[in-house]
């Protein structure tokens, strides 16, 4: 890779990191890598939910890899199918709750604006 003056770019680069969402450890949530930006697979049998919570200062995208969800976002619920990528605010409160067996992807990154 070149910089813009086209001289190399001597920018450390991270190793490339690999998991599979089966691999993963933990109920309904299991961390998939270390650093940032957070990245978790959620999984939840149908009619399992989590109580509402908040992800302060964090921009969420969910991915729904299999299943459908009802995801309640502040006042406002969203159903979710598999393959739908949903992007939202932290700051509010979010409650997902599975209509059928559900597993999904959430990449949790810290905002860098204010809101």
């Amino acid at each position: 890779m070149t910089a813009q003056d086209g001289s190399a770019d001597s920018r450390p680069v991270a190793p490339t990191e690999r998991v599979t969402l089966d691999e993963l450890d933990g109920q309904p949530h299991a961390h998939c890598f270390e650093a940032e930006p957070m990245t978790v697979r959620l999984s939840l049998d149908a009619g399992d939910s989590v109580p509402a919570h908040q992800h302060p200062d964090r921009r969420i995208v969910l991915h729904l890899v299999e299943g459908a969800l009802s995801v309640t976002l502040g006042e406002d619920a969203h159903e979710v199918r598999a393959g739908d990528i949903v992007r939202f605010d932290g700051n509010q409160d979010v409650s997902p709750e599975a209509l059928e067996d559900s597993t999904a992807l959430l990449v949790l990154a810290k905002r860098d604006d204010a809101v």
